[in-house]
């Protein structure tokens, strides 16, 4: 879908769909989602092997950026 502001490329899709994050379990489920979409689209092996992933963090190891981790 193109947007009229856009002339050449757009980096994101206009269709996305805002997702309230109002439980723990929806949370979690995003997080994971998040931290599994590189090994489905079989970049790595494991989610902490991705180096931009806050999986890393959640998996005990320091991650290049910034990340507070959601204690479940």
């Amino acid at each position: 879908m193109k947007s009229s502001n856009v002339n050449k490329y757009q980096f994101w899709r206009h269709d996305n769909k805002p997702i309230e994050l109002w439980s723990n379990k929806v949370i979690n489920e995003k997080i994971s989602y998040i931290h599994n979409n590189p090994v489905e689209e079989e970049l790595v092996f494991h989610p902490e092997d991705y180096v931009y992933s806050s999986a890393r963090d959640y998996s005990g190891e320091k991650g290049l950026l910034e990340v507070t981790v959601i204690k479940q």
